[in-house]
């Protein structure tokens, strides 16, 4: 596993080279990477992205507090979903994604071997929470551990290993993100890894420990203009 320089970035860590540690230093350093102009992140020509940021940074520690306290004040026997995933959109919503709507299906499209017409039927269905342009979003309950089974449930598959043979069985999705409100990690189509790779944030740390500094790779990181189509070349 590689992690982060902890006296640099203590919530973040990327695990099987999909980002790797010093790419994600240069992002968060400002260094000559492309694509980290305002314009970029759809800012004015005179706004910087640092004053996006600390506006969702000071909403953020609000909402988290909220969501903290419901956390505490929980049911055992509640699942947690829906409010956990109205945190997580609430953080979506301040990385420019708006207020995504409920999906709960997605279909996707994969290559067959024959040169004949494709048979819809066969694409296979993942029960995907939301999805952004063709970017796959899950997320689940603070109580649901990325990397854990619940066997309460119809999938019997991680949050974490769900998505990732979605993105791997698909045509048309290279990105994704998955979370439970308390962790969020980036995704990207490995099939031809033998193992698991993402980069992931501990959002419960980042928020009781005030740390902006990894709030601010996050937000580079993680902004609807990194996942939008464009034109990249």
């Amino acid at each position: 596993m590689q992690t982060i320089a902890q006296n640099n970035f203590i919530t973040v860590k990327t695990e099987g080279g999909i980002l790797p540690a010093d790419l994600l230093q240069r992002i968060a350093d400002g260094g000559e990477v492309e694509g980290l102009n305002p314009t970029d992140y759809h800012l004015g020509a005179n706004e910087r992205p640092s004053e996006a940021m600390n506006r969702s940074w000071n909403r953020l520690l609000g909402a988290w507090q909220a969501f903290q306290s419901k956390m505490a004040a929980i049911g055992p026997t509640d699942s947690g979903t829906t409010m956990t995933r109205e945190w997580t959109l609430t953080v979506l919503q301040e990385l420019g994604y708006g207020r995504l709507p409920f999906l709960g299906s997605l279909s996707v499209q994969h290559s067959t071997t024959d040169h004949g017409p494709r048979n819809t039927d066969n694409d296979p269905t993942y029960p995907i929470s939301h999805l952004y342009d063709h970017t796959p979003i899950h997320l689940v309950s603070f109580r649901q551990k990325l990397d854990g089974r619940d066997d309460s449930q119809a999938v019997k598959r991680s949050p974490h290993s769900l998505v990732q043979e979605c993105l791997n069985r698909s045509d048309n999705h290279l990105w994704a993100f998955v979370s439970n409100g308390l962790r969020f990690r980036i995704l990207r189509d490995n099939v031809s890894l033998s193992r698991a790779a993402y980069v992931e944030f501990d959002l419960q740390a980042m928020f009781d420990g005030e740390l902006y500094s990894d709030f601010t790779l996050f937000w580079l990181l993680c902004h609807q203009s990194r996942v939008e189509i464009r034109d990249w070349r």
